[in-house]
């Protein structure tokens, strides 16, 4: 017969599990000697050796409290649902996410939606069937309602701990999401080009995200709050599929009737993103516009692209490995039982070549 802390240890990770999902506090050394009838070095060598393998923590003068770990195999995983694994944020953003999950004792696994919601889908049908504990969802086309509030809202009721990330679903209001402050960076990047004097200020978003028509409206917003009449026609959206057609034919249709319809006047431009930023500076060139001589650019992400561009792109970022980290703190949250509030990371911005005052 195994030695009766290995026993009662055994007991005590099968209480855990069974409490997964809720702030789990282990009844204290006195309570548990009573219960199971050991002497309480008994107790404390068990409590040991669900400490030793992270299943505990034991709090200074309040007792032992579960990690969220459930020490079953295959049981402690967080599937991670990204809506593409071509665009060039994703790799910081999943090492960032992974590590922090792994030093934690957690697993991971990425899904790739291609911002389907038929796609999400088949995926949240195959995790109603698994194991996994958390799950981390960029969402699909978050401009709209999800057809799929159905599934997220099961897999919430079966002790799933859900935390959406870049977006949010209107239509499911009470489930947490980490995101970037969307409307206060547009806000930003209107402020500072009028700042330089630009009243004509042009912008180039995405539709079918929620992250677009917020960056939108903190760019207007900032207009309206300078007294600086802005116009509806300058402004142009792309889509998914355009989105895609660029990444994979380098296929700038969309990016050239922006150039030739919405900046007839334009003195300055907001884009959603340095990907896009990158592409537009190229279409200008062919249009011997100059940056910024001609033209300001200003963008979101300052990523590796806002430095390959033939004009470095003044950009709005975050801190060093901020978003990834703090999505993978909030999930770990999440999984213990603990709240966790929905949350905007601010920018800050890093001005460049690509951005200086309007043509005399």
């Amino acid at each position: 017969m195994s030695a009766k802390y290995i026993w009662l240890a055994g007991l005590l990770k099968n209480l855990i599990e069974e409490n997964t999902g809720d702030t789990f506090k282990l009844p204290t050394e006195a309570a548990l000697c009573q219960k199971y009838g050991v002497s309480r070095q008994t107790v404390r060598k068990a409590l040991s050796v669900l400490e030793a393998e992270h299943l505990i923590e034991k709090r200074q003068g309040s007792g032992s409290y579960a990690t969220g770990l459930s020490g079953r195999v295959g049981k402690d995983s967080v599937a991670i649902l990204i809506c593409s694994d071509t665009e060039y944020i994703y790799p910081g953003i999943l090492a960032d996410l992974r590590s922090t999950l792994r030093e934690a004792g957690f697993s991971s696994a990425v899904y790739v939606t291609n911002n389907q919601a038929s796609v999400e889908r088949e995926i949240l049908l195959q995790l109603l069937e698994s194991p996994v504990r958390g799950i981390l969802s960029e969402g699909c086309k978050t401009a709209f309602p999800t057809p799929n509030h159905d599934l997220y809202n099961h897999l919430k009721q079966m002790g799933r701990s859900v935390l959406f990330f870049h977006g949010n679903y209107v239509n499911l209001p009470d489930f947490p999401f980490i995101k970037d402050d969307n409307y206060g960076g547009g806000y930003y990047l209107g402020k500072y080009l009028t700042s330089l004097g630009h009243e004509k200020i042009a912008g180039i978003f995405k539709v079918d995200d929620i992250q677009g028509s917020e960056r939108c409206f903190g760019l207007l917003s900032a207009l309206r709050d300078e007294n600086i009449p802005f116009c509806e026609d300058r402004i142009s959206y792309f889509d998914t599929a355009q989105l895609d057609a660029l990444q994979k034919k380098q296929d700038t249709g969309f990016l050239s009737e922006f150039v030739l319809k919405q900046l007839k006047d334009a003195t300055a431009v907001v884009s959603y993103n340095d990907e896009i930023a990158y592409w537009l500076i190229k279409e200008l060139a062919y249009k011997n516009l100059r940056i910024p001589e001609d033209i300001s650019i200003v963008c979101f992400d300052n990523s590796y692209l806002s430095e390959l561009s033939t004009v470095q792109i003044t950009s709005l970022s975050h801190k060093n490995h901020e978003m990834g980290t703090t999505i993978a703190e909030n999930i770990l949250k999440l999984m213990k039982g603990s709240p966790v509030s929905s949350q905007s990371l601010p920018w800050h911005l890093s001005v460049k070549r690509s951005s200086a005052p309007p043509p005399a």
